[in-house]
């Protein structure tokens, strides 16, 4: 669906290449989300795919990673920590410093998780070539890092 905006040129070229982009990641979003438990959020699922691709990380680098702030964060790592799948730890050198870990069973269920994920998002993705998926990595990324204001 294009804009029904009537402004300048470059706008409604803009407003409509937001509308799609809007559109195809909510639709992928949504339908990638179908492979993930009921009691499992987006962003819990992010938090358990960094800690297991990355590791043991602060609150603070875990948010960065996420793009998701410190506050944000608190609520789902509670969250996390009270289903038994992760562990938080003060740093006792600088009590405001949390390392976030999997536990045993976190770690279990992002392990047996994480290929389903992937393999949906593969599929998701499987109407562009390789040589669109590259593209749009670029684009995105390009459009991402833009510093326009």
């Amino acid at each position: 669906m294009p804009t029904h905006h009537h402004g300048p040129p470059n706008e409604i070229a803009a407003l409509d290449a937001y509308i799609k982009l809007m559109r195809a990641s909510e639709s992928v979003t949504s339908r990638v989300n179908e492979t993930l438990p009921d009691n499992l959020t987006v962003t819990q699922f992010g938090v358990l795919e960094t800690l297991l691709h990355l590791g043991p990380l602060c609150q603070s680098q875990l948010a960065d990673k996420l793009l998701k702030s410190t506050a944000n964060l608190t609520l789902v790592i509670a969250n996390l920590e009270k289903a038994g799948l992760i562990h938080r730890t003060r740093q006792p050198d600088d009590l405001r410093f949390i390392t976030i870990t999997l536990t045993p069973r976190g770690r279990k269920l992002i392990t047996e998780l994480f290929p389903k994920v992937a393999m949906r998002i593969a599929s998701e993705f499987s109407v562009l070539s390789d040589i669109e998926k590259s593209e749009l990595g670029r684009l995105a990324k390009k459009l991402g890092l833009s510093t326009v204001r």
